[in-house]
């Protein structure tokens, strides 16, 4: 494939985007390429009309936002190169419709987006589905141009793998003992994609308020990016970005609540969910090879209810809140009883116990209950802990601010449990699910 020197890419968020060498040989491969078909926000175009931005512009605007932290941390060009590489190949493996189908993927199918991703750099999967691989040119795995180009394929796969995927899961940036606050091993190439103040972070955030015209997402990414340092290998933030750190905690925290868990995006994802967790296995064969239109193409030629439900979503006939339970009015025993709802097969069987008294098919009855660490107000505590370098001492963010502190505990949305059906069900659905749900 021949490759340009470089190219200018203009990107609606960031502007002009720099793109030239091996870089520009990874933007144009069909791994890539793909992702013009997926869409950022997945469904959230339903109810916000302008979310049809991509991953693909996302990857851009990830590997530009990490080319202005490299400058500003002056990172040689080993690490430079390697990071870059990972910031725009680290949505690899998104399915179809983006995180839509993550729980899905994994529950269902035994598919980890990451762990997909990182099979596609290797050569272990490819994109191109098995009628198309004849119109196109033989490509070499995205590994081996990567060590062409003098960068370790496994160096950027392992900065791709996030630190919970390596068994560290909810484990703190910070740690604390006997008193003093230290950090756990260095990995700030990692803390680039994945840390408290991230280039994915930062650029996600400014890319859907941006195409969703909710302003809660702006954030202060220059004075950000002014103020990262390196602290004996882990990325900072110094005294005088604090404020902007903070603002960005805040636009995060408003984002998930406004957009990212808005009630009506959440039933239009979970109506998705159904369709392809009753479609055949055929389906999920060739899932992470698909875009959002071929999916849906494929799933409306599987007849049936897939079809029916994916027809739905086409003309905005969406599934209505027939129930739900709110935090704020549950005791400590009855969040005990429906954090157990939070198991996926755990949840299935209760949508088919509901829509059975109900007298309803299972297809529609959707009960979306959020992970525990939602409901118990946990939701990514680790992102909140930003290091504030205040002269040579550390600390996290959340002791120096009573508004980070309060983030830590603050809920994403207000219900516990949302059960959905068509309309015209709602009524039996809601007396079936209030005599269903808490007598487990």
């Amino acid at each position: 494939m021949s490759v340009p020197e470089q190219k200018i890419v203009h990107d609606s968020v960031h502007g002009s985007v720099k793109v030239k060498g091996v870089f520009l040989e990874l933007l144009l491969r069909p791994e890539l390429q793909r992702l013009h078909g997926v869409k950022q926000l997945g469904l959230a175009h339903l109810v916000f009309p302008g979310a049809n931005h991509t991953r693909f512009e996302h990857s851009l605007g990830t590997y530009h936002v990490t080319s202005l932290m490299c400058e500003a941390l002056d990172l040689g060009s080993e690490d430079r190169d390697k990071v870059l590489a990972a910031a725009l190949l680290h949505d690899l493996g998104h399915a179809p419709f983006s995180h839509t189908l993550e729980e899905v993927l994994e529950n269902r199918f035994s598919l980890d987006h990451t762990e997909v991703g990182v099979s596609l750099i290797n050569g272990e999967r490819t994109v191109c589905l098995e009628d198309e691989r004849e119109h196109l040119a033989p490509l070499p795995p995205i590994a081996e141009v990567l060590e062409r180009a003098g960068i370790s394929a496994e160096a950027v796969s392992d900065i791709i793998v996030s630190p919970g995927h390596r068994g560290r899961r909810g484990q703190s940036l910070l740690m604390e003992q006997d008193g003093q606050v230290h950090f756990n091993q260095p990995e700030y190439l990692n803390q680039m994609i994945h840390g408290p103040v991230d280039a994915d972070q930062m650029d996600y955030l400014l890319r859907d308020a941006h195409y969703t015209g909710v302003a809660h997402g702006t954030i202060d990414i220059d004075r950000i990016i002014q103020t990262i340092a390196l602290h004996h290998g882990d990325i900072v933030v110094r005294k005088n970005g604090m404020v902007a750190a903070e603002g960005l905690m805040v636009a995060r925290a408003l984002m998930y609540t406004s957009v990212y868990f808005h009630k009506t995006v959440r039933i239009a994802e979970m109506m998705l969910c159904k369709a392809v967790e009753i479609a055949d296995d055929s389906v999920a064969d060739q899932l992470q090879k698909l875009n959002d239109a071929s999916l849906t193409e494929r799933l409306m030629k599987q007849g049936g209810r897939s079809q029916r439900i994916v027809t739905m979503l086409k003309y905005r006939q969406l599934y209505k809140r027939a129930y739900s339970l709110f935090i704020s009015d549950l005791g400590d025993d009855e969040v005990e009883q429906l954090l157990r709802l939070t198991d996926y097969h755990s949840r299935k069987n209760m949508e088919n116990l509901i829509a059975d008294r109900a007298g309803v098919d299972p297809s529609e009855v959707i009960l979306d209950v959020p992970k525990r660490e939602l409901i118990t107000g946990e939701a990514r505590r680790g992102k909140t802990e930003v290091p504030i370098l205040n002269g040579d001492r550390v600390r996290p963010l959340t002791r120096l601010s009573p508004i980070s502190k309060a983030l830590q505990s603050r809920g994403v949305h207000d219900w516990a449990v949302m059960v959905s059906c068509p309309w015209q069900h709602m009524a039996k659905v809601e007396k079936a699910a209030a005599r269903t749900i808490l007598d487990l």
